[in-house]
């Protein structure tokens, strides 16, 4: 309790243009949000440019599996990891090699991972480019049709189970 009134009083007095004094008085620089000036010019952003997607020709099957199993566990939001992670598990193991190609490109030619995760749940339509049997798949798989419980990524230790 005590921490949400402070911070009501810190976004009060902040608002009143009270705390730049406070914050110089204490030598802590105030940092505003980009947005709070209408003439922001933006130039402190930095565009990190993503070397674009390339396919592993050379790479043994083993390899592709185990690698595409590491970046679909890895992603840049939770949602993926585990939509990602998951899907994985289920069908990464029975692709063919066409299908590797397909979904090593779908989780790592868009820079953004939102966009995956908008095609998979239908939110967004799907780019010709990835509209595909593997982006199917993946959509079909979102849709949870059995109700599973999906609120984390599996454990790894059915890579080390023995095939019955």
């Amino acid at each position: 309790m005590f921490i949400l009134r402070s911070c009501r009083k810190v976004m009060r007095c902040s608002k009143q243009g009270l705390l730049n004094p406070i914050m110089k008085a204490t030598s802590i620089p105030f940092m505003g949000c980009h947005g709070d000036s209408s003439n922001d010019s933006k130039r402190d952003l930095l565009e990190i440019q993503i070397p674009p997607w390339e396919e592993r020709r050379d790479e043994p099957v083993e390899r592709k599996q185990a690698r595409l199993l590491y970046e679909s566990r890895k992603r840049g939001m939770l949602e993926n990891c585990i939509l990602l992670s998951l899907f994985a598990k289920k069908y990464l193991s029975t692709m063919t090699e066409k299908q590797l190609i397909m979904y090593d490109r779908l989780i790592n030619q868009p820079s953004n991972d939102w966009d995956i995760y908008y095609w998979a749940t239908g939110t967004h339509p799907t780019p010709p480019d990835f509209d595909n049997e593997i982006m199917d798949l993946l959509k079909e798989y979102t849709k949870n049709k059995n109700m599973e419980q999906r609120l984390w990524q599996p454990d790894l230790e059915y890579l080390f189970e023995k095939a019955s």
